[in-house]
């Protein structure tokens, strides 16, 4: 299948966001490690996902567990430079490599921040037209959903289920995708 999201995916290399000792393995179709007990999610999954998010061309994006900045990259792509990304990450020793990474994709259109403790998301600069989550939450965060502009689109793992949530002015739609494992998601 040839879509937006494969061209992405040709465009913006796995490899430039793995630490060296796993770049030969970038064509790996699953998770591999990043350091510190994170992982850069499989390819696989990550297509699934991005597929399921529906980015358009000058999107707000809000990427929750940035880890390596390949997704935030991925989705700076997607939504072009008249978008926003802004990808969030809590382990404050990978968000180095993370940026260094993302400065070889885009210029001015995406950036990756240290998450705060204790807010999930980013609400001072909501509301976003997509969210992305890389990580298990033990239920869909009603904080992140306040986040949502309207037709706005989250797409995160739920338990073990990838939900897609669809935001349509006070009306919340909730779809399952398929069973997947990710890190936990840290909410506080």
């Amino acid at each position: 299948m040839s879509d937006a999201v494969t061209t992405a995916m040709r465009e913006v290399s796995r490899a430039d966001f793995l630490p060296e000792s796993v770049k030969h393995l970038a064509h790996y179709d699953g998770p591999l490690p990043i350091g510190e007990s994170q992982t850069n999610s499989q390819p696989y999954t990550v297509a699934e996902m991005l597929r399921l998010l529906e980015v358009h061309p000058g999107h707000r994006i809000l990427d929750v567990g940035a880890g390596s900045g390949w997704t935030t990259a991925l989705l700076a792509y997607l939504t072009g430079g008249a978008g926003t990304v802004i990808g969030l990450e809590r382990n404050a020793n990978l968000i180095g490599p993370a940026r260094e990474a993302l400065s070889s994709y885009v210029e001015d259109n995406a950036r990756i921040d240290e998450a705060t403790a204790g807010i999930l998301g980013a609400p001072d600069e909501a509301p976003f037209d997509r969210i992305l989550v890389s990580a298990t939450a033990p239920r869909i965060p009603q904080s992140l959903v306040d986040q949502l502009a309207d037709d706005g689109i989250m797409v995160i793992p739920v338990a073990t289920t990838m939900k897609r949530v669809r935001r349509r002015g006070g009306q919340i739609e909730v779809t399952d995708h398929g069973q997947y494992r990710f890190v936990p998601l840290v909410e506080d």
